[in-house]
């Protein structure tokens, strides 16, 4: 299964937790009758863990992982091109659920990378 089948295959009602930054995500959750601190153990598990499959964030209740697993998604921007230099540079193009596409590149260095966005 392609990114492009599993992403026309989401439902257009269910929200993408990616769309909302911290306060955003703070705010969903209040507005679904959670805490507000669920956004911060949500984004631990998406960009700490890597964990994107709701059954595997334990330390959500189960009544919210199922609530989320029923009304929300992660739909992850499709890679559409990776060029990579000889000197390690990594350059992405991203198409991102709403048809935009993101440029984007990484540059690693000896102690540190450094990524930039267009």
């Amino acid at each position: 299964m392609t990114m492009n089948s599993v992403t026309e295959s989401v439902k257009s009602n269910f929200d993408n937790l990616l769309d909302f930054d911290k306060k955003g995500l703070e705010a969903y959750f209040s507005k679904i009758g959670e805490k507000p601190f669920r956004a911060k153990q949500l984004l631990k598990w998406l960009y700490q863990a890597g964990v994107t499959d709701f059954d595997e964030m334990t330390d959500l209740s189960k009544s919210l992982r199922t609530y989320l697993k029923e009304h929300c998604t992660i739909n992850l921007p499709e890679i559409v091109l990776e060029k990579v230099a000889t000197d390690g540079t990594v350059k992405w193009v991203l198409r991102m659920a709403c048809g935009n596409r993101v440029e984007t590149v990484f540059i690693p260095e000896e102690k540190r990378g450094t990524w930039g966005v267009r």
